[in-house]
């Protein structure tokens, strides 16, 4: 086995039929991504019902003028917070969909197959219509973040119960985990129609508002809170990379060539527990972009997951922010909640790359 491991690199068996300039057109594809993203943030800062911009400011401040008070709640305090909670949240839930993909071998795997969404949604119902029955002084504390963190633990306990139920042995089923994620994601379902069904007028529109996902909340606090958490996940992503090249080979394949298939499986799991878990409780229910972004990428540049993952994240990010400009102008003064944009939009081009790839899929 270890002379085996020595001569075949996971990482150069992505590149078997590849054209020659594939890593060039990556590094060139992760160029252009940078610009895409730079351009949708300062057209975020532009883009809203209200007449303060960036560029307004930037007029001022050179002009040596103070910033009119409104430009400045504006743009510091509601438009830079939602700007960095978008680029978060985007690059959270693409990145996680491509681990879960590679993990998976599976094309239609996304961030909530490992439970966080289901566990996720379900805590968030409970802390909507059950949190006035909870004691005083925590609804004092929580106030305003009782959502956020009820939908992060539930994300976290539902994980950590696929998790336990998958493994047996010091060995993760993979498959194990997909069939109980499902389970998982009915049971969720049904308690949560019957939290639904209980709810009040005010109540249901909280959750059908956080169900369909916005950016709309977001402040500097829930940034902070949420960047520790998905920032960590992201810096360990890239460290995923040869091991998830490998792991495209089956898991067995995979540890005969010195892939540590369990311990790519438990931080995979972790690193998309926490971004993910993260993501839904700061924005709710955003569908789409852990399942196109990947593929979108694939094709412009091929698996290898030291490119993907990164690229990933530049995506994500720029096509959640683009959508929430959408979502913001669409119906100006009101805004959409963002995950209609995000199906509305993902939906046709998922269905696209489907039709394209449909002779290489075996379902």
């Amino acid at each position: 086995m270890s002379t085996l491991s020595t001569v075949i690199d996971p990482d150069a068996l992505t590149d078997l039929g590849a054209v020659p300039d594939r890593r060039h057109r990556a590094r060139r594809l992760t160029l252009a991504l940078l610009l895409l993203l730079a351009l949708t943030c300062i057209l975020s800062l532009t883009t809203g019902a209200s007449q303060a911009s960036l560029w307004r400011a930037l007029a001022h401040l050179y002009g040596g003028q103070d910033l009119a008070t409104m430009d400045r709640i504006v743009l510091l305090d509601i438009r830079l917070p939602r700007l960095c909670m978008g680029i978060l949240v985007g690059a959270a839930l693409a990145v996680s969909g491509a681990v879960m993909q590679g993990l998976f071998r599976n094309p239609l795997a996304d961030p909530g197959i490992v439970g966080v969404s289901a566990g996720a949604g379900l805590a968030a119902i409970c802390a909507i219509v059950l949190g006035a029955f909870l004691p005083l002084s925590l609804q004092q504390i929580l106030g305003s973040a009782l959502v956020p963190v009820a939908a992060f633990l539930g994300g976290w306990g539902s994980t950590l119960l696929l998790y336990r139920v998958s493994t047996q042995g010091g060995q993760t089923s993979v498959a194990t985990m997909l069939l109980a994620g499902i389970a998982l994601g009915a049971l969720a379902g049904a308690v949560s129609g019957v939290l639904v069904y209980y709810s009040d007028d005010n109540q249901l529109r909280d959750l059908t508002f956080w169900g369909m996902g916005s950016l709309a909340g977001a402040t500097w606090t829930k940034v902070l809170v949420a960047l520790p958490i998905i920032g960590l996940a992201l810096a360990a992503a890239p460290f995923l990379a040869r091991g998830l090249n490998g792991m495209a080979l089956g898991e067995a394949a995979a540890g005969h060539i010195g892939i540590p298939v369990q311990r790519v499986k438990n931080s995979a799991i972790l690193a998309v527990a926490g971004a993910t878990g993260a993501a839904v409780a700061v924005s709710g229910g955003i569908g789409f972009i852990g399942i196109v972004v990947p593929h979108l990428l694939r094709l412009a540049t091929g698996p290898d997951h030291h490119s993907l993952l990164p690229n990933a994240a530049l995506l994500g990010a720029a096509l959640l922010l683009a959508a929430d400009m959408i979502a913001r102008v669409v119906v100006a003064p009101a805004e959409l909640p963002i995950g209609i944009i995000t199906a509305i939009l993902g939906a046709p081009v998922f269905l696209w790359i489907l039709l394209r790839r449909r002779g290489e899929l075996s379902i």
